[in-house]
């Protein structure tokens, strides 16, 4: 497994300057799992990362699967953790400097597996904006923080909703998957409704797409059908090589540069950037190549 670069002085994010208008906070979500959320989570930070812009990816997963694409070694002791930054409220780790063009991480590990209990001793005023309280003077020194949300709609969860200013619903190209997405759409309007009336539904990306055959087809049509502008233009195939990148710590760009997936998942970060009204690139390595 490829090891992770350590924070180096140049990049740390306590010696950046603050974004004047503070980080675009997006989670990518969806309550059933294999559903290539991870894939896109770390997809769309990499993609960001190499826009130039400063990009911090939070794993909020207990699997811990993107930590492990990026070739993280979650269970050493020096890993900043999200867990850390959420309950240790003294001493909170600035995250891991995977080094130049990737994002920044806090990782995930198995501690998370006992989260919602930690939430619930916290007590009810409390407990579900830990993650937003925790995050607020770290997630400062960036453009963008995505979070890479655990499949269930938990404790945890409410927490990285009230923590973003946004949501990806990545849907996987089957009719289940389809039931499950009226099931969050619910949970989100909840959340809305009680603690967070800006929470803005970015889109709906459909995944694992074989438009070869005819349940694929369907299953896009009936989507723009229902839910129309609510879902991205761009698609992200079925693909080998996405799956196959995770085991050797490469994200798709550093695995297959110009293959069908990276180049979805490029065309799904510019549909994203123009939804938000950010440039393809960032000012700031327009300004540093020039």
């Amino acid at each position: 497994m490829a090891k992770a670069a350590k924070s180096s002085p140049s990049r740390s994010p306590s010696v950046s300057r603050e974004t004047p208008s503070g980080p675009v906070r997006l989670a990518i979500i969806n309550q059933k799992g294999g559903v290539g959320k991870t894939t896109s989570a770390v997809s769309l930070a990499a993609d960001l990362s190499e826009r130039g812009y400063r990009t911090l990816l939070v794993d909020m997963d207990p699997q811990g699967n993107a930590s492990t694409a990026l070739g993280v070694d979650r269970h050493a002791e020096d890993t900043p953790t999200a867990y850390d930054l959420m309950f240790e409220d003294d001493a909170r780790p600035d995250p891991l400097d995977l080094g130049p063009d990737r994002p920044f991480l806090y990782a995930a590990n198995s501690a998370f597996v006992r989260a919602d209990l930690d939430l619930i001793a916290l007590g009810e005023e409390r407990r579900n904006f830990v993650l937003r309280d925790a995050l607020a003077e770290k997630a400062a020194h960036f453009d963008f923080v995505l979070y890479d949300a655990p499949p269930s709609l938990s404790l945890l969860t409410i927490n990285i909703l009230i923590a973003s200013d946004g949501v990806i619903v990545p849907v996987q190209c089957e009719y289940l998957a389809l039931e499950g997405l009226i099931t969050l759409m619910g949970t989100l309007e909840e959340i809305r409704r009680e603690h967070h009336p800006a929470l803005r539904t970015l889109g709906c990306v459909i995944t694992m797409a074989d438009m070869r055959t005819n349940l694929s087809q369907q299953i896009v049509a009936d989507m723009r059908d229902n839910l129309g502008a609510q879902v991205f233009q761009a698609m992200i195939p079925r693909s080998v090589r996405l799956a196959e990148c995770p085991s050797h710590g490469q994200t798709i760009f550093e695995y297959e540069r110009w293959g069908a997936g990276a180049r979805s998942y490029r065309a799904l970060c510019s549909e994203i950037l123009e939804r938000l009204g950010k440039p393809a690139n960032s000012p700031r390595a327009k300004a540093a190549a020039s």
